[in-house]
């Protein structure tokens, strides 16, 4: 219990998904991205790369906290869409996140696109996806 009397909490993490853009989901992510909530991103971000999207947007303008659990799973969304041939896109980035993008390396990452390697005599629709 803290000294004031609360209780400790972790908020909730919101998120809900925009697909009004076919092949470009946005997932908006609100509240604290931290350990005890970032399992349900994670699924949402895997089912969602599932759709066959080109583009997944991840909007973090209602961010409020992050810790390393929560980077994992922006690195793994670029992870998964290096892997798909998905472009991996964050927006509304509050200035802490960017800083710890920044100072982990993340923002090269995520500057990276995809790689798409087509085997010697292969048609368009033979491609495979390297990360």
């Amino acid at each position: 219990m803290l000294s004031h009397g609360r209780r400790p909490e972790t908020p909730p993490l919101r998120m809900s998904v925009d697909r009004s853009v076919p092949h470009s989901p946005v997932i908006q992510v609100v509240g604290d991205l931290a350990y005890m909530t970032a399992a349900p991103l994670r699924v949402e971000i895997d089912r969602t790369m599932d759709t066959g999207l080109i583009t997944l947007i991840l909007d973090f303008g209602g961010l409020k906290f992050i810790d390393s659990t929560g980077l994992s799973v922006i690195v793994h969304a670029w992870r998964e869409g290096q892997q798909r041939g998905v472009r991996v896109r964050l927006r509304s980035v509050p200035r802490f996140l960017g800083a710890i993008l920044d100072m982990t390396g993340v923002t090269g990452l995520l500057a990276r696109e995809p790689t798409v390697v087509e085997p010697a005599g292969a048609t368009p629709d033979d491609r495979s996806v390297t990360a």
